[in-house]
């Protein structure tokens, strides 16, 4: 199996986006390169990486995308396509993050809810912790019922700028 990549600039550090058929089937921060290697060997087995500038035709529209998000279009994640894998729990759980809009957050328990599981809360952080495809399926707008920030596979400091980022784009938007 033969996955491409490509290296993303963003304020809290290098992105990179992995992607074949035209989809997008990891995205991360470049600091955790060896864990997603990992996943995306027990998803695909043996594979190979091929690296590509963010203008090649294969991540050209993905990666527009996400440096658009970065510049403020927060609409911009929606036209990133997904090649998440993942068991049917996890991929409902997936869907339902896309659903959450940006600038806003959903507690866990929320979340459940709206897959149909409302107990089943434990069961839907560790599919939120599963994600692959970070920031366009986005994980960080899930928090603890009381409020607080809690876990982030990127780290709380991203997860923060994430969520600012999201606000602030969101008063921009207001305020026109």
């Amino acid at each position: 199996m033969e996955l491409i990549r490509t290296t993303i600039d963003s304020p809290t550090g290098a992105l990179e986006m992995y992607a074949r058929r035209g989809k997008v089937c990891a995205l991360g921060f470049a600091d955790a390169r060896t864990r997603r290697l990992g996943e995306l060997r027990r998803r695909f087995g043996p594979l190979t990486v091929r690296d590509v500038a963010p203008s090649a035709p294969e991540l050209r529209g993905p990666a527009a995308a996400m440096r658009a998000y970065l510049a403020g279009d927060l609409a911009a994640l929606r036209r990133i396509a997904v090649d998440v894998g993942g068991t049917p729990f996890q991929r409902s759980v997936w869907r339902a993050l896309r659903r959450i809009p940006a600038g806003r957050t959903w507690s866990y328990a929320q979340l459940a809810a709206r897959v149909g599981r409302p107990r089943a809360v434990r069961a839907v952080g560790t599919a939120n912790g599963a994600n692959p495809v970070a920031i366009a399926i986005p994980c960080h707008r899930v928090i603890g019922t009381d409020g607080a920030l809690h876990g982030y596979g990127g780290g709380m400091r991203r997860k923060r700028w994430l969520l600012e980022h999201e606000l602030a784009g969101r008063r921009q938007r207001s305020a026109r």
